[in-house]
C-alpha cells in the first residue's frame, strides 16, 4: 500500500510539473528532461508512469475534463437556476486556474496542436455541450430570450471565455482572469437576459467576481 501511495505521489508530481512547463513555455518546446529536472525525479520513475510526453498531455487533459465535469455538477447540484449555475462554473474554472497549472496547460494543449486520445472528447466540444444544456434549461427557466439561438451563444460564449484567457494570459496576471469573466458576464446578459430579470444577474456577477470559491 505505501509503494502504491508513494508511485500516486510520484505521478502527479510529474504531471504537475509538466503542466507548469507546457504552461509557461508550451508543449512543443518542453522536454522530457526538462520535465524530469522541473519534477525533480528520475527518469526511470518519469518512463514508468509515462512512454512519451503524449501520455503526459492525454493525461492533463483527462484531468482537465474531470475537474471542468466536477465544477459543472456542483455547480448544478443546489437548486440554483440554470443560468446561475452556468455563471458560477466559468467563475469557478477562471479562479482555480489562477492557482491549477493542470487547468491552465489543458487550456493551451486545447489550443494548440495536441488531440485528446478517445473516448476523450476535444475539450472545446465538452465545453461547448455543457453550455448548451445550460443555456437550453435557462431558455426554459425564462432566464434568457425565447428567441436566443443556444448554438449560437454557446459557440461565442465559449470563444468569449477562452479568447479572454488565451489574451489575458499573455497580457496580464491570471489573477486578474476573474475580473475579465464578469467583464463577460456583464455584456453577455444584457443581450441575453430579459430585461426584468436583468438586475439579478448582474448582481451576481458582481458578486462571483469578488468570492474567493463561488460554488
Amino acid at each position: 500500500m505505501a509503494r502504491q501511495v508513494r508511485a500516486e505521489k510520484t505521478r502527479a508530481t510529474i504531471i504537475t510539473a509538466a503542466a507548469d512547463l507546457f504552461d509557461r513555455q508550451g508543449y512543443e518546446a518542453t522536454s522530457l528532461s526538462d520535465i524530469v529536472e522541473h519534477a525533480r525525479v528520475t527518469k526511470g520513475a518519469l518512463y514508468f508512469h509515462f512512454a512519451a510526453k503524449e501520455d503526459l498531455a492525454h493525461a492533463i487533459l483527462e484531468l482537465q475534463s474531470a475537474t471542468c465535469h466536477r465544477l459543472a455538477r456542483d455547480t448544478a447540484a443546489r437548486g440554483r437556476t440554470s443560468l446561475e449555475a452556468l455563471m458560477r462554473l466559468t467563475f469557478c474554472v477562471a479562479r482555480m486556474s489562477a492557482e491549477d497549472p493542470v487547468l491552465r496547460a489543458g487550456l493551451r494543449l486545447a489550443t494548440g496542436i495536441t488531440r485528446p486520445r478517445p473516448p476523450l472528447s476535444h475539450p472545446f466540444t465538452e465545453w461547448l455541450d455543457i453550455v448548451s444544456a445550460r443555456l437550453a434549461a435557462a431558455v426554459e427557466e425564462s432566464d434568457v430570450h425565447p428567441d436566443a439561438d443556444i448554438d449560437v451563444v454557446a459557440h461565442s460564449l465559449v470563444c468569449f471565455f477562452v479568447g479572454t484567457r488565451v489574451v489575458g494570459r499573455a497580457r496580464e496576471p491570471v489573477t486578474r482572469q476573474p475580473r475579465r469573466t464578469a467583464e463577460m458576464w456583464q455584456l453577455l446578459i444584457r443581450g441575453l437576459v430579459p430585461v426584468t430579470r436583468r438586475a439579478r444577474y448582474l448582481s451576481l456577477a458582481a458578486r462571483l467576481e469578488r468570492e474567493p470559491a463561488p460554488l
